[in-house]
């Protein structure tokens, strides 16, 4: 995806702030003053304020004040008042900091959202048709007459005669993606292994060794690198249509799914899953025997169960990732995320 289209994502958003303000939800829980701490995001301070934290476009807009909520930094105070009915937030620069800090310190506004959890999955790994990954360039030798390659070493590879770039990205075929409902194959892991530069194109070509996250290994395949096409621009908001996906793996060789961790969806570009959508997490509901009832070990399905919310940064045809912006209780594979 192009930074024109991760941009063109953000743009239906930015009409849809006054539908909002409309509805807006406040926490009833919130506090009347918060002390922005390091770490802290706007998502994790609009929640303070906010039952459903994409809103926080309305809570800022609404109070003049805040000219900009991207620049607002740790030790800063937020005040929460309503004025005229409408919730306002007013806002108190840190004076405390002394000439001497500032000058020998950058201190770093504030983020939407972590943007550090999904940097690396922004580019790698892939989702690729079988065809894709067979067809493309593979390692057929190490120099040095090695077993396994790593970061400084150069590596043969067949039929890169006319690149495209000067950077390709080594990948190895990992996890096969399947709809857990009809057992279609949505895709194919293309799994991060090292970065190259080309040194001499050709047949065999000759590449160098970059970073490597992973010992390289006879056989594994070569694309194109993409690191300049995407970008850390999101604008978490909710689908206008109803979309209901399931969690069908999570990346990182996590085994327990929590906030923050990136999940693999079973739906994708084809479904009108969008970058920046956010959905609600659903634990299934367990399904138990009534002893008390006349019917001999009747079943009866518990009801589906809110666990969390996440946010989809990166698309595929029939495949999407997501980063759990929120866990309230454990999350599962094959759990469903909705339109909230």
């Amino acid at each position: 995806m192009t930074l024109q289209k991760t941009l063109g994502l953000l743009i239906p958003l930015l009409f849809s702030v006054n539908t909002w303000a409309d509805t807006l939800k406040i926490n009833p829980n919130h506090p009347n003053e918060y002390v922005v701490v390091k770490g802290d995001t706007l998502w994790d301070i609009s929640g303070q304020f906010l039952e459903n934290p994409w809103q926080w476009p309305s809570l800022w807009n609404n109070n003049p004040q805040i000219k900009n909520p991207h620049l607002i930094y740790p030790g800063d105070t937020l005040y929460f008042s309503i004025v005229d009915g409408k919730p306002r937030l007013s806002f108190s620069r840190n004076n405390k900091i002394s000439p001497k800090i500032r000058e020998s310190s950058i201190e770093q506004a504030i983020k939407l959202i972590p943007t550090d959890a999904i940097s690396q999955f922004l580019t790698s790994p892939r989702i690729v048709s079988e065809t894709e990954l067979e067809l493309s360039p593979y390692v057929i030798e190490i120099a040095g007459e090695h077993l396994i390659a790593g970061n400084g070493d150069r590596v043969y590879v067949r039929s890169i005669e006319n690149p495209k770039s000067l950077s390709y990205t080594i990948y190895r075929k990992g996890e096969t993606y399947i709809n857990p409902e009809t057992q279609e194959i949505l895709g194919y892991e293309a799994k991060y292994i090292a970065d190259t530069t080309i040194q001499r194109s050709g047949d065999p070509a000759t590449l160098l060794i970059t970073q490597a996250s992973h010992e390289v290994r006879k056989g594994d395949r070569l694309m194109g690198s993409n690191k300049n096409e995407l970008a850390l621009n999101f604008f978490p908001y909710p689908p206008k249509e109803t979309i209901s996906t399931h969690i069908i793996s999570v990346l990182d060789g996590v085994s327990q799914i929590g906030q923050h961790n990136i999940v693999v969806l079973d739906k994708g570009i084809v479904d009108n899953l969008k970058v920046g959508h956010i959905l609600d997490i659903y634990h299934k509901g367990r399904t138990i025997i009534d002893p008390y009832s006349g019917n001999t070990n009747e079943n009866v399905k518990l009801p589906d169960e809110i666990a969390g919310l996440l946010m989809i940064f990166r698309t595929f045809d029939r495949v999407s990732y997501a980063l759990v912006l929120e866990a309230n209780q454990a999350i599962h594979i094959l759990d469903q995320a909705k339109t909230p």
